[in-house]
């Protein structure tokens, strides 16, 4: 058993009104600046719908995440590395500029200088990438309270499997709001698939961050995510990522997603986890049973025979505190 420590969120989503104060304040600390202007560390999606970026469920398209070979062996989507190789130059399952939106800011010049005239000046959306006047066709939470949802809800992923007799009457059936963000993967694909070693998770904390200074932009990280929460700074050529706000966490203060929620629905604390036990219970051939297999390595902070072995992988003991102070697992 090799016991590590890992920072965990969890959000009761029956809490949620879909206010979008998250991601907000998310985006004015973290992405409020040149070529990040499409990312969203933080969003909060209307179910069904498509979400952000498009169809981002739909790994048969992007594929993200692992899966098992013919051998029952974990292997990444996204193939292996021969096939990553190929697609080093041309990757087929990236999400476009149009998958995520093409941001856009108004020309409030017209409005601000305009003289008197008898019909009111019209501040015309431009696009932040290119300067140009654009029409807007989609953003990030475009389907806001089922907005457009008898249309994009019917190509959800999940809705897809649904009979057509409950697709047809959805919108009076079920609506729900998803906030998301880096689930900060105790396996994660976008670590294993980078081919410059620049995504990397803490071994003290478990937060996976992107090291700037290594990143050479193959982007294999943002198709191997499954959440499609790794994006590409096309200002600085670099990938960059939810931080799961390291540096506040490091101070002893939550997210700003956390501090900021207007329900407060997000829960942070410390797990234990059996390290040994990771790659059996991610190789479990039923999909269904992912979700019970990923619970069993989680461990009980007070045991003390775990209390024991984490001081022993050296976890200090204002950490082993922590978790059994924390919520997360009695919550989970």
């Amino acid at each position: 058993m090799k016991i590590k420590a890992q920072i965990g969120m969890v959000m009761n989503l029956d809490k949620c009104i879909g206010c979008h104060t998250c991601s907000v304040t998310c985006k004015n600390t973290w992405t409020n600046r040149p070529g990040a202007e499409y990312m969203y560390f933080n969003n909060v999606e209307t179910k069904p719908g498509i979400g952000y970026p498009k169809r981002w469920e739909d790994q048969d398209h992007y594929k993200g995440g692992w899966e098992l070979d013919n051998k029952g062996e974990l292997k990444l989507k996204s193939g292996s590395k021969t096939k990553r190789l190929i697609n080093l130059f041309y990757n087929p399952y990236q999400p476009t500029i149009d998958d995520y939106y093409e941001p856009w800011n108004y020309d409030y010049e017209k409005l601000t200088n305009s003289e008197e005239r008898k019909h009111q000046p019209v501040a015309r959306a431009k696009s932040a990438i290119t300067g140009d006047f654009m029409d807007l066709e989609w953003g990030p939470n475009w389907e806001d309270d089922l907005a457009g949802g008898h249309i994009t809800g019917l190509r959800d992923p999940n809705v897809e499997q649904m009979e057509e007799s409950i697709k047809t009457e959805f919108e009076e059936v079920f609506m729900m709001y998803l906030p998301r963000i880096c689930e900060h993967c105790i396996n994660a694909p976008c670590v294993s698939s980078c081919p410059s070693g620049a995504m990397y998770k803490r071994d003290e904390d478990g937060i996976v961050l992107v090291d700037q200074n290594a990143c050479r932009a193959w982007r294999h990280c943002v198709t191997s995510c499954p959440y499609k929460k790794v994006y590409f700074n096309w200002k600085t050529n670099k990938a960059e990522k939810c931080t799961m706000c390291y540096p506040r966490i490091e101070n002893g203060q939550p997210t700003i997603c956390s501090e900021t929620c207007v329900g407060r629905i997000r829960y942070i604390g410390v797990m234990l986890y059996d390290a040994d036990r990771v790659l059996e219970a991610a190789s479990v051939e039923d999909e269904d049973k992912l979700y019970e297999e990923q619970l069993k390595i989680f461990l009980d902070p007070n045991d003390p025979e775990v209390i024991k072995q984490a001081k022993k992988d050296g976890i200090h003991d204002d950490w082993i505190e922590a978790a059994q102070k924390s919520p997360i697992y009695r919550m989970i």
